[in-house]
This record gives C-alpha cells, sequence and structure tokens, in this order.
C-alpha cells in the first residue's frame, strides 16, 4: 500500500512536470514565431500602432493615480521610519530609488497586466472559440503576424514609457508629503536625489518593464491562442493569464535584480 502511494504521488510529479514543460514550449515557440513574423511582408503598421495606443495611451490614467500614491505612501511610510534616527534627508533619494529601481516598473507591469493583459488573452481567446482565427488562416492572414506580433511590440515599446510617468509622478508625490506635509527642506529633499540617484538607476528600471511589457503581452496572447471551452473557456483563459503573468513578473524581477546588483 505504501509503495501505491509513492508510485501515485510520482505520477502526479511527473505529469505536472510534463504539463509544465509543454507549456514553456508552447509560449516559447509563440514567440519565436511571433518575431520571425515581425520581419515578413505586411508590415502592419496601423495594428501595430492601435495596439500600442490600447496597451500606453489607454493605461495612463491608472499609472498615474498608481505611480503617485505609491510616492506618497513610501515617503510617508520612510520619513516615519528615518526620524527615529534622524535621516528624514534621505527621504527623498530613497523614494526615488524604490521608485526608478523597482515599485515604478513592477507596480505598472502589474497594473497593465490586470487590464491590457487580460483584456488580450479575453479578445484572443473569444476569436479563437468563434473560429475567426481559423477564418483568418482562409483568408491567408497568419494570425501570430497579425494578433500576437503587434501585441507584444506594444507591451516592449510602452511599458517603459508608463513607468517613466509612474517614476516622474512617484517622486512628486513623494515631494508633496515629505516637502509639503513634512516639513522636510526642499534644497536638501532634491539635493539629495541628485546626488544618490544615478542614471543607471533609472535605465535599469527601464530595462525590467520592457521585460515585464514581453511577458504580460506573451502570456496574454498564448492563454487567448489556446483557449478552449467555448465561454467558460475565455473566462478562464482570461484568468490564468493575468496570474501567471503577474508571478512571471515577480519572479522575473528577482532574477534581473540579482544580475543588475551584481
Amino acid at each position: 500500500m505504501f509503495f501505491v502511494k509513492i508510485n501515485r504521488f510520482a505520477e502526479k510529479i511527473g505529469s505536472s512536470l510534463i504539463s509544465f514543460l509543454e507549456e514553456a514550449g508552447k509560449i516559447l515557440l509563440l514567440l519565436v514565431s511571433s518575431i520571425m513574423w515581425l520581419f515578413r511582408r505586411p508590415f502592419r503598421i496601423k495594428v501595430i500602432l492601435k495596439q500600442m495606443e490600447f496597451v500606453g495611451v489607454n493605461s495612463i490614467s491608472i499609472v498615474l493615480i498608481t505611480g503617485a500614491f505609491s510616492g506618497m505612501v513610501f515617503a510617508l511610510q520612510t520619513f516615519y521610519g528615518f526620524r527615529m534616527f534622524g535621516g528624514e534627508s534621505l527621504v527623498g533619494a530613497i523614494v526615488a530609488l524604490a521608485l526608478t529601481r523597482e515599485i515604478g516598473p513592477v507596480f505598472t507591469a502589474l497594473m497593465v497586466t490586470g487590464r491590457a493583459g487580460s483584456a488580450m488573452a479575453a479578445e484572443i481567446g473569444t476569436m479563437r472559440v468563434t473560429e475567426q482565427i481559423d477564418a483568418l488562416y482562409t483568408m491567408s492572414v497568419n494570425p501570430i503576424q497579425y494578433l500576437v506580433t503587434p501585441r507584444i511590440l506594444a507591451g516592449i515599446i510602452m511599458l517603459p514609457l508608463l513607468t517613466i510617468i509612474a517614476d516622474f509622478l512617484g517622486v512628486i508625490g513623494g515631494y508633496i508629503v515629505g516637502v509639503k506635509l513634512m516639513g522636510i527642506n526642499h534644497g536638501i529633499f532634491m539635493a539629495k536625489i541628485y546626488a544618490l540617484v544615478n542614471p543607471s538607476d533609472i535605465y535599469e528600471g527601464l530595462i525590467k518593464s520592457a521585460c515585464f511589457g514581453l511577458l504580460l503581452s506573451l502570456i496574454g496572447c498564448y492563454k487567448g491562442f489556446y483557449t478552449k471551452g467555448g465561454a467558460e473557456g475565455v473566462g478562464k483563459a482570461t484568468t490564468e493569464a493575468v496570474v501567471l503573468a503577474s508571478v512571471c513578473i515577480l519572479v522575473s524581477d528577482y532574477i534581473l535584480t540579482a544580475i543588475m546588483l551584481k
């Protein structure tokens, strides 16, 4: 009986591992195919611009709110923590460093995943279950070039731009809390930012955000492209896309941070 349970446990582990590798292989193949179609005619500029508007421009409002209040909350927490040992002057620099390195890229990616990544999975999934993707094949239109490549390109381009907005608004929010509400000297607040924040902190955060844009758009497209089971399947694919993309963003954030800090 004991060995039967061990065998069943081993079968479950093996089955889960095979499913994981199969899914990872499909995602990788979708990425390679979308890159190859990027350099083949016809170049669908209008479709790409439309997706850039959907991913970037339509996400500005939530990024503005997220960035500003993240900076304000972080400044408030940092001020009361640093005041215990007289380090209030460092609040501005710490807020700016945290925003450019971590908070800005990660929070922006998570917000865009919830709004645009889920919409990608739902839209492409609906096209799959209603056989519109099959119709594209009959019209000699490759669905990967038409549906997947523009969305991935839009994610890679627009996430860094959204992150810049989030970083800027976050620093302004930190300034309002630190200088206007808590009374930190304006000159000291700004001088510490100039002294301690390097250009490398900013562009490393932007590299991260480009990677996050790739992940959220690729996973959203993948879940939608392989949707099964009608309307219920579309809902399941949308949820899975948000969960998987969010987890991948957080895991990849640690990996990228570890690489960049070496």
